[in-house]
Order: C-alpha cells, then sequence, then structure tokens
C-alpha cells in the first residue's frame, strides 16, 4: 500500500527501471543477433554451395526472436525520443508563457524588469540614458463593451503590431495587461528631442482610427515618460515615474504625453489621500448637501433647490467638487456618494413647502446602473419625500452611452411621479433627438451660453434659440449660472422660466436653508420638527 504523497516517486521508479531493462534487453539482442545471424548465415551458405544439413529450426527461430526483440527496443527508443521532444517543448512553451504576454508576444512586466535592469546597467556603460514609456489606451473599454473581447483582442494585437512599428528596433517591448503597453530604450541625453518624436508618432497613430474584425474602432493613448539620467534608481522606479506621469496626461485630458517631474508625485500622493478620505468620508455622511436657489424669473418667488455635494477634509480642509466628483467617478464610489448626499438633502426637504422640489444631478455612471430607478425609489420611501417633488437632472453626454438603459431608468421614474431636467443643454451629443426620445419636464441651458450672454451675440442666439425651442415644445427653460441683474433681466426678456447662479446667493447648508425659508415661511412643519430634523443631520448617524 502507497503512502499518501508518496505516488508520484511510485510512478516515475518503474518507468526508469524499465528504461534501464529495455536498454539491457536491446544490447543483448543486438549481441545475440550477430551471433546467431553470423551462425544461420554461415550454414545457409555451406547447404546451398555444399549440399550441407539445412538450416537448425532453433538457430532460425532465436533469430527471430532476435529480430523481434530489436524492433521492440526501436520502438520503446523512438517513444522515449518523441517524449523527451515533447517534455523539452512543453519547457519551452512554460517558459515563453512565463516571460512573454500570449496575445501579443511581448515581454510581460516581470521579465521587462529584468530585462530592462540590464539595459540600465549597459545605458550607464555606453554614457547613454535609458527612457521608459508607458502608453495606456483610451476608450478601450467601450470597444470591448460594444463588441465584444474577440473584436479587443484583435485590436491590442493591431495596436502592438503598431508599436513595433514606431519604437526603435533595439527597444523592449511588453504588455502590462489590458490596454497597458510599456517600452524602454536608450537614447542620446543631449537630444530627447528625438523620445519627444517616438511619442508623438505613438500618440498620432493611436489618434486614427483602427480595423478590428472588419470593425472601425476609435481610440487614443495616453502616454507617460521618464528618464533616468533625471529619476536615478532601479528600472521599477523608472517604470513607476512613467506610471505617474501617463495619470497624468490622461488627467490633463488624454491624447497626449507627458514627462514625469515631482509635482505630479506630489498631486499623486495628495489625490490618494483624497481617495482613502473619501472612503472613509461618504459612509459616516460627512459629504453633505448644500443648496443652490432658483427662482422664478418672472415674479422672483422661490421655486426649488438644487443639490450640491460639499466636503471638508480634515487635512485639506474644502475640497472643490471638481476635485473629489471625479476621483469618486475613477474609483466606483460615485454612486455610494451620489446616494448618501441624496439621502440627507431628502431627509432635510420633506417638510419644506411642497411648493419647493428638489433637484439632484445623476452622474453618467450612475445611468450604467440598471437597479438605479429602484434605488432612488427605495430612498424616497425611506424617507417619506413625496416623488413629484423630486427632479432629477440628468446631461446630455450621460445618455450617449446607452439610450435603451437610460430610457428604461427614467421610465421607471416617471411611473413614480418623478420630474425628469436635461442638463446642460447645447453641450452634449443629438439634443433633439435626446428630447424626442425621453419625456423631459424641463430643460437647463449650460452655464456656458449663459455667463457669455452679454458679451457674444452667438451664445444669445443660442439661448433664445434654446428658450424658443422649449415654448414649442411646452418645456421650461432653466438659464443656469446667472451671476447678475443684467444677465437676468437679458434673459426674463428672452422668456427663460427659472434661473439659478450666485446672483440670488451661494450654496447654503441644510441650516442656512431652513433659516432662508423660515423667513419666506416655506416650512411646512412646526419648529419642534424642525430642530429635531436639524439635530439629525448635525449628528447623521441619528438621522435614522
Amino acid at each position: 500500500m502507497l503512502r499518501p504523497g508518496a505516488s508520484a516517486d511510485a510512478g516515475t521508479a518503474p518507468d526508469g527501471g524499465n528504461d534501464i531493462w529495455t536498454g539491457a534487453v536491446s544490447i543483448a539482442a543486438i549481441l545475440l543477433f550477430v551471433g546467431t545471424g553470423s551462425q544461420v548465415l554461415s550454414a545457409a551458405l555451406d547447404h546451398i554451395v555444399n549440399d550441407a544439413p539445412p538450416v537448425d529450426r532453433g538457430i532460425v527461430i532465436a533469430l527471430l526472436l532476435n529480430v523481434a526483440l530489436i524492433l521492440i527496443g526501436w520502438r520503446r527508443h523512438r517513444r522515449l525520443s518523441d517524449q523527451i521532444r515533447m517534455r523539452t517543448a512543453a519547457e519551452e512553451r512554460a517558459r515563453q508563457l512565463a516571460a512573454r504576454d500570449p496575445l501579443t508576444g511581448f515581454l510581460n512586466r516581470r521579465s521587462l524588469s529584468e530585462e530592462g535592469a540590464a539595459m540600465f546597467v549597459q545605458a550607464e556603460r555606453r554614457g547613454k540614458a535609458t527612457v521608459a514609456l508607458l502608453l495606456d489606451l483610451d476608450h478601450f473599454k467601450t470597444i470591448n463593451d460594444m463588441h465584444g473581447h474577440t473584436v479587443g483582442d484583435t485590436l491590442l494585437r493591431t495596436v502592438a503590431a503598431c508599436i513595433r512599428e514606431i519604437v526603435p528596433n533595439s527597444a523592449l517591448i511588453a504588455r502590462f495587461g489590458g490596454d497597458e503597453f510599456a517600452c524602454v530604450f536608450l537614447f542620446d541625453p543631449a537630444h530627447p528631442e528625438t523620445v519627444d518624436r517616438v511619442a508623438n508618432r505613438l500618440v498620432s497613430r493611436m489618434a486614427q482610427p483602427f480595423e478590428a474584425d472588419g470593425i472601425c474602432c476609435h481610440i487614443s493613448c495616453s502616454l507617460g515618460l521618464a528618464r533616468s539620467d533625471f529619476h536615478r534608481g532601479t528600472m521599477d522606479a523608472l517604470l513607476r515615474c512613467a506610471d505617474i506621469a501617463m495619470y497624468a496626461a490622461k488627467k490633463a485630458g488624454r491624447n497626449r504625453f507627458a514627462w514625469f517631474d515631482h509635482s505630479m508625485e506630489h498631486e499623486l500622493r495628495t489625490r490618494n489621500e483624497l481617495e482613502n478620505g473619501l472612503r472613509i468620508a461618504i459612509p459616516r455622511d460627512e459629504v453633505i448637501p448644500y443648496f443652490e436657489q432658483q427662482i422664478d424669473l418672472a415674479t422672483g418667488r422661490l421655486t426649488g433647490l438644487e443639490v450640491l455635494a460639499r466636503w471638508s477634509h480634515p487635512d485639506h480642509g474644502a475640497v472643490a467638487p471638481d476635485t473629489f466628483i471625479p476621483i469618486a467617478e475613477e474609483t466606483g464610489m460615485i454612486a455610494e456618494l451620489s446616494l448618501s448626499v441624496m439621502r440627507q438633502a431628502l431627509t432635510a426637504a420633506r417638510h419644506w413647502d411642497s411648493s419647493l422640489t428638489i433637484a439632484v444631478n445623476i452622474s453618467p455612471w450612475q445611468l450604467r446602473d440598471a437597479w438605479l430607478a429602484q434605488k432612488i425609489i427605495k430612498l424616497l420611501t425611506e424617507t417619506g419625500f413625496p416623488a413629484n417633488r423630486l427632479e432629477v437632472e440628468i446631461t446630455e453626454s450621460a445618455l450617449f452611452e446607452n439610450m435603451a438603459l437610460a430610457q428604461s431608468i427614467v421610465g421607471s421614474l416617471k411611473n413614480q411621479g418623478v420630474r425628469l431636467a436635461l442638463d446642460d443643454f447645447g453641450t452634449g451629443y443629438s439634443s433633439l433627438a435626446h428630447l424626442r426620445a425621453l419625456p423631459f419636464d424641463r430643460v437647463k441651458i449650460d452655464r456656458s451660453f449663459v455667463a457669455s450672454l452679454n458679451d457674444s451675440p452667438d451664445s444669445a442666439a443660442i439661448v433664445t434659440a434654446i428658450v424658443g425651442l422649449g415654448s414649442s415644445l411646452n418645456l421650461p427653460i432653466t438659464a443656469e449660472g446667472i451671476e447678475d441683474a443684467r444677465t437676468q433681466e437679458r434673459l426674463r426678456a428672452i422668456g427663460c422660466a427659472v434661473g439659478q447662479g450666485w446672483h440670488y446667493g451661494r450654496p447654503l447648508p441644510t441650516t442656512g436653508v431652513r433659516r432662508l425659508l423660515a423667513e419666506k415661511r416655506l416650512v411646512s412643519h412646526g419648529r419642534r420638527e424642525a430642530q429635531a430634523d436639524g439635530a439629525a443631520l448635525t449628528n447623521p448617524r441619528r438621522a435614522g
């Protein structure tokens, strides 16, 4: 009986013994064949020439047995040779898989690090510098989502071939997984423009259309560069610098390249601190709602408030929404953040005057969630906020990705009585098509047109046309970004229905809004309930 774990040894030992035994038998068979063969041959010749007795049958049988043993040995030898050849090929394939990306044939991360370290040493010996180049494809995920991974893989192979054509022949090229590529090569530190030319060619080529399995694909790339003579250290450290520069290029608008400098590292460290802080702040309801007034331009009456997210970081102080909202979107925290702020806002506003609407903006990332409508309806139920007082704002760019899903989400919300506004109108794609496709209750003119209304005839014409369109479709128009009385009067004369902006005051926290509404007699519940709501919002853990 074999012991557990001894099967491997027990399995290989007989094979080795059989190989030795087969070899010994084969050698013995050959020696016997030589001996018996010579006897049979001699006896046969003697029988033919001298009419001697025929060859002894026993010797003939022995000869045939020798031949059979030799054939068996030969077949066994062939089989063992084939096994050795297959094993060698398998080991080579395993080595290739361990060192290479199977899709493109480029090096993998570990191999680039090892071979790049040798290039690092070679550069110092030859008085050269090493450049690390990191390239990340923009919008590649959209290609995968729309056309499938087969098309995506074909596109990656095509991109890899283009990279191979553009970079120097001596360059080490790697694919780090997904749509990220790396390249390392030597250059003359006195002429860094040679590297700039390579980077420019890569960015230009990636911005041109690619064909993959008969499908025209449009992508671009963000590219980061770092050079060893400026940022000394290991190859891994140089690649990290290039990665930081690549992220900076992506943040600057994509479809470009950037050289690493140390300020980028500081920005990245700050961003990571904000990301970690945001992960803690959201569950604690430390990102809180502020409210911007929406005013009826004809009467001057307050008609509603738009919810804005505000965050005070313990170390960095007040963090601008333009800073922390993109971080929340990139890290997937935007849904949790949005619902947290919405819950706080609806809890605070449920007892405000029933004539006031609360507008909340939905991120494009949230519109990818098929359960978004159910989550919002659940919030309305939990907070007791009337659905007909909630206005959900959707930007045109958010509708571009998946109109069918957006229609499903909007349909579910409309069935519950929620209102719908098209935000940033005029800046997205196919605006008129969107007005037809979804049942909007309101259109909001982008603040960029409002800000230049008095200075730009083009902006004035666009605003006038949008207001006229809204009147024809019986859609009220809201103008964002009103900063002065002159702009307000111009919009009122054009026929715009509602305005919002700093002309009517800065966005206010919940306590500030409550004071404002109390002055306007727009709080519909008693003082004791107001104080209870205020205490719950001051200490979110008591909000229930």
